[in-house]
């Protein structure tokens, strides 16, 4: 699902069904999730009434805190069937020197019009709220499951992103 034209056009050039599964893309916005949910091509591409992973990928901090991020997460959450899974990964200052953190966020504010809209640790986890979340929990991308992993692995700071994966219960 997205709401770029050029990204509609590419997707249905890529897109094909397989045995192995459909596909599909949906021309939507993710601050509108009742277009998403009712679109007759949801309904004939997944099957809700068995466990499907919802994959909000670097898409959450475009959502302004006016657009109700929380509401809209939770919106598409409920639909879900037990055992699915929510993957959603969002920007974050946390991580930077507190003067940086404070010149971008300034930035982000005096240009809203698309900007990411970095939120902290306890925001980030909310969205995760009545959900089971998998171990690390929410942490910095280059600390998920990275024990044992080769190095050299980036410091947080050159991640700036928070991610976590969570089971519905």
């Amino acid at each position: 699902m997205d709401n770029d034209p050029v990204v509609l056009v590419y997707s249905r050039a890529l897109l094909s069904d397989t045995p192995q599964g459909r596909t599909t893309y949906i021309d939507a916005d993710l601050r509108d999730p009742g277009a998403i949910l009712s679109h007759p091509a949801l309904a004939a591409t997944l099957d809700l009434s068995r466990p499907v992973g919802l994959l909000l990928v670097a898409v959450a901090h475009f959502l302004h805190d006016d657009d109700q991020p929380y509401d809209v997460v939770r919106s598409l959450v409920d639909v879900l069937p037990s055992g699915s899974f929510l993957a959603l990964s969002h920007a974050t200052y946390d991580v930077l020197p507190s003067e940086l953190a404070a010149r971008l966020n300034a930035a982000v504010t005096a240009n809203r019009s698309g900007a990411a809209w970095a939120r902290t640790l306890p925001q980030v986890e909310r969205f995760f709220e009545g959900l089971e979340l998998v171990p690390p929990g929410v942490v910095t991308l280059n600390r998920w499951r990275a024990e044992g992993e080769p190095g050299p692995r980036p410091a947080d700071d050159q991640t700036v992103v928070y991610g976590g994966v969570a089971r519905v219960p």
